[in-house]
């Protein structure tokens, strides 16, 4: 489900740490990793040569630091425009999961300043792993899923379960927030909890693989309940269904919903105080 990771590093932020620890999951000790380093265009032949050599470095330093088995370590070091190259990689390789660092900025002024993590953001569709650069990696315990009735959920479910098969020191937060759910009503009992409608087929899945499981059901604006509730369970890693809604003819155009910060997943993305998974699957 995870055969195929592309892991995209300028060399800065945390993504060293995170791979670091993702690789301490069973599932994920098998997975084909592809690191990727992007030279960008230059001027000079020299400054070419120089961001050459420069990458080269880039890439021997994180096989070294990560001490990965070479059988299942492909890299690879190009040149181009880096949104556009990590874009055409992932295609290439049909990555099930790009690995990037972000600086965490704000929908415009990530446009604005031309984020690379944004733009691929924005035009993937491959499930997509943000690690900012002002939060701290932690080793996995905990995995929060945040959960509605859309398909892109249920998908970031079954990572989920995935990435936590056969790891007994896992834990699972099923995380539903209501924005009907009245305030005067929280917070309620576990059972009630657990007998939400959208979490009890993903308690169903959960029992079945043997994954310990906790819910948390509340109330209020979803995107900062479910950064609020990361924080609370002190989660390690928060996952979440992104769909893609625009036509395919309209790939190439700014999606407005994001740009004027509708997005769910792109307000979690810059909020959330932990690595936020973004899962998204081509139809």
């Amino acid at each position: 489900m995870l055969d195929k990771i592309l892991y995209a590093d300028s060399g800065t932020g945390h993504t060293q740490e995170m791979l670091k620890v993702l690789m301490d999951l069973p599932a994920i000790k098998k997975a084909q990793l592809n690191i990727l380093h992007v030279v960008p265009p230059q001027i000079t032949t020299e400054a070419i040569a120089a961001k050459w050599e420069e990458g080269g470095k880039v890439i021997a330093g994180i096989l070294d630091n990560l001490s990965l088995n070479p059988s299942q370590v492909s890299t690879m070091l190009r040149q181009g425009e880096p949104k556009d190259t990590v874009c055409q990689v992932a295609d290439e390789i049909n990555a099930d999961l790009i690995i990037m660092g972000s600086r965490g900025l704000k929908r415009l002024e990530a446009i604005l300043e031309n984020s690379v993590s944004q733009y691929v953001f924005q035009l993937t569709n491959h499930a997509m792993l943000l690690v900012k650069d002002d939060i701290y990696v932690k080793k996995i315990k905990r995995i929060m899923v945040a959960l509605d009735k859309s398909s892109a959920a249920e998908y970031a479910l079954d990572l989920a379960l995935y990435l936590l098969r056969d790891y007994p020191e896992g834990e699972l937060i099923l995380a539903r927030v209501n924005p009907d759910l009245k305030p005067e009503l929280l917070p309620l009992p576990k059972a009630e909890m657990e007998n939400n409608p959208v979490l009890v087929p993903a308690i169903a899945k959960a029992k079945r693989m043997g994954v310990r499981y906790r819910c948390a059901v509340t109330g209020g604006k979803p995107g900062e309940q479910i950064c609020q509730l990361a924080d609370e369970y002190n989660v390690d890693l928060l996952m979440l269904g992104s769909p893609d809604r625009r036509p395919s003819v309209a790939k190439g155009l700014p999606d407005l919903d994001r740009l004027l910060g509708t997005s769910l997943s792109d307000y979690v993305r810059v909020n959330a105080n932990c690595p936020v998974l973004l899962s998204r699957k081509e139809v």
